[in-house]
């Protein structure tokens, strides 16, 4: 893939991610805080890598896009929890492929440091996680990869909505511990594109804040602009973990049932 050229537009494959984003500003459905978010650095080409799947290749007259961000921090392996994530998110992905909206599902995985597992894809193509794609040894670059993922879930929202298929999101972050290494991006710059997806009625944004003994994570991801009722602060342990994420994946199906469906959810949170 080429490089991005500064204004966003990926010469890749002709997916013009600055287009994408004006075009939602101009519908209001992005504040000029957003924007700013957007635009403190060149994002085009890390948002390009999530796209995968191409609009014209989705039939459904409806997408739902559920996109994850699991923390590959070192933390996560030297607390013992790395197969518990692994076997979190393919449960959230089985449960996902096994249910009646599959068809209509796109799933997408990008690791809290950068790398994508998969872009956008039909739920049943989605990578399951394993010891040889997922090895946690990284650092918690959580806001500057925060920013990067809603960019990428808003961007092909964007996509759909302009080639007439209306998209719902279900955006989930997995950390156990604050953001550390990030160095553009700032807990406000997430909570101006957390506010205005919640202001669209249109995206759900959870997190999972795993216990590391010191972290106040409903703190943190309030700063993100997340709301309480998307939030679950599991002990570190395997069982409490693989619940929460089984809470997750009960709510992404239920918002995937249709308009109404999701508006439910969403107003529900974990415990709807």
């Amino acid at each position: 893939m080429k490089n991005e050229s500064k204004s966003g537009t990926s010469q890749g494959n002709g997916i013009d991610i600055e287009g994408l984003f004006e075009a939602a500003r101009e519908e209001g459905a992005l504040s000029a805080e957003a924007m700013q978010a957007l635009h403190i650095t060149d994002l085009g080409a890390q948002i390009q890598a999530g796209f995968g799947v191409q609009v014209d290749d989705v039939a459904s007259s409806e997408v739902v896009l559920v996109t994850v961000m699991p923390d590959d921090s070192g933390s996560i392996k030297f607390a013992g929890n790395a197969q518990a994530v692994r076997d979190g998110h393919n449960l959230v992905v089985s449960a996902l492929a096994d249910s009646k909206q599959r068809d209509s599902l796109l799933a997408h995985n990008r690791y809290l440091n950068g790398a994508v597992l998969y872009p956008y894809c039909p739920i049943a193509q989605a990578e399951k996680m394993t010891s040889k794609n997922y090895d946690p040894e990284l650092g918690t670059p959580l806001y500057d990869q925060a920013v990067v993922l809603l960019g990428t879930v808003i961007a092909k929202a964007q996509e759909f909505a302009l080639s007439g298929v209306p998209a719902r999101t279900v955006t989930l972050f997995i950390t156990d511990g604050a953001d550390a290494g990030s160095t553009w991006a700032k807990a406000k710059d997430v909570c101006a594109l957390v506010r205005d997806m919640r202001r669209a009625e249109a995206h759900i944004v959870a997190a999972i804040g795993i216990d590391d003994g010191n972290t106040n994570y409903r703190a943190v991801f309030r700063d993100m602009g997340i709301e309480d009722r998307w939030i679950l602060t599991p002990r570190s342990d395997a069982a409490e973990i693989r619940k929460a994420f089984a809470l997750f994946s009960q709510s992404a199906v239920r918002a995937s049932q249709g308009g109404a469906s999701f508006s439910r959810a969403a107003a529900g949170g974990f415990g709807g």
